[in-house]
């Protein structure tokens, strides 16, 4: 049986991309019987970026019914707030004494949040792959599923968990990144050039999974294509369109190539129309879903906090391990 481990911050909404690059095969991995899952909502990481208190809090509840609503099963995978298991951010401190700074000022994604929250460049910032290679250490993951922003991050995973079991002996499960073949990164339908993200300024690039049916189809037809009228899956020269039948595959669980052929012919416009209806088509369950679950807030908490509970005792038998390991004094009772 392999261990899946991923998370997702809730911060601002869950976007299409965040739907089909993660959660969506979130879902198939929980339904392979060889496969014991384990999925967090990752608040700690959230809070390198300032939030309003009332944000963060509505938002974690918000993601935590969005797991469900989208067929994540709390009987059948562990999904949990990593704020509520306390040897995250324990290990998270131990890992830093194994980690050096140059390996961190040098992570693509410090230099860029960096740029992007001059004003807040805190050591949160900085760490945060050390917190992420703690989340994922803890559970002796075998496949971290991730997008290919993340893969640095799972390089500094290894390399952590390499270091530490040449000095102890088997401390660390090393784990593998994992990407689906399709969907792994769904592209602004504005600038298609660059990855959908939460954090888009133009509200017409970005799909929220909760977006109201006419609101998807409108920004659907608004999707920057380019001048020719040959629909072709082209991601150096098409990125527009490859994105768009990346996008149609997914809903309609076909491989790029079928949707390219049975689009083959079709005017843009027809196209955008297509694939508006059918992540309308896709979401509708989801979005009814978690209407039913966001609406039960006394449900949500008790599931968090059983899901808190068993991921907190996998994650003390790692913690002990590294501890004893370490020659910390064993705690007491």
């Amino acid at each position: 049986m392999k261990t899946i481990y991923s998370a997702i911050q809730p911060s601002g909404i869950m976007t299409l991309g965040n739907y089909i690059g993660a959660v969506n095969n979130w879902q198939s991995m929980q339904a392979n019987a060889d496969n014991k899952c384990i999925f967090a909502l990752a608040d700690l990481h959230t809070i390198t970026v300032r939030q309003k208190p009332e944000d963060l809090f509505n938002n974690s509840m918000s993601f935590y019914a969005l797991l469900m609503a989208v067929g994540l099963d709390v009987k059948k995978s562990v999904i949990y707030m990593q704020s509520h298991v306390r040897q995250h951010s324990e290990l998270a401190w131990l890992l830093n004494c194994y980690t050096y700074v140059g390996e961190m000022s040098r992570m693509t994604q410090f230099k860029d949040k960096s740029a992007k929250h001059s004003d807040n460049i805190n050591m949160g910032l900085m760490d945060y792959p050390v917190l992420m290679a703690a989340d994922i250490l803890l559970y002796d993951a075998d496949l971290v599923p991730v997008g290919y922003d993340q893969l640095q991050h799972i390089e500094i995973t290894r390399d952590i968990a390499l270091r530490v079991n040449n000095i102890y002996g088997d401390i660390f499960k090393v784990p593998e990144g994992f990407i689906p073949k399709v969907g792994a990164k769904i592209m602004s339908l504005q600038d298609p050039e660059s990855k959908m993200s939460k954090s888009d300024p133009n509200p017409n690039a970005v799909i929220s999974c909760l977006d109201a049916p006419e609101v998807i189809m409108k920004k659907f037809k608004r999707a920057v294509t380019d001048s020719d009228t040959v629909i072709a899956y082209d991601p150096e020269n098409k990125a527009g369109i490859s994105n768009l039948l990346r996008i149609l595959a997914v809903a309609e669980n076909k491989s790029v190539e079928q949707a390219e052929k049975e689009c083959s012919g079709l005017r843009y416009g027809d196209l955008k129309v297509r694939v508006g209806e059918s992540v309308v088509e896709m979401l509708r369950p989801f979005r009814s879903e978690y209407d039913r679950l966001i609406a039960d807030k006394a449900y949500l908490l008790k599931c968090a906090k059983e899901g808190a509970e068993k991921a907190s005792e996998i994650a003390e038998k790692t913690l002990k391990r590294f501890r004893d390991a370490i020659g910390f004094v064993p705690r007491q009772g």
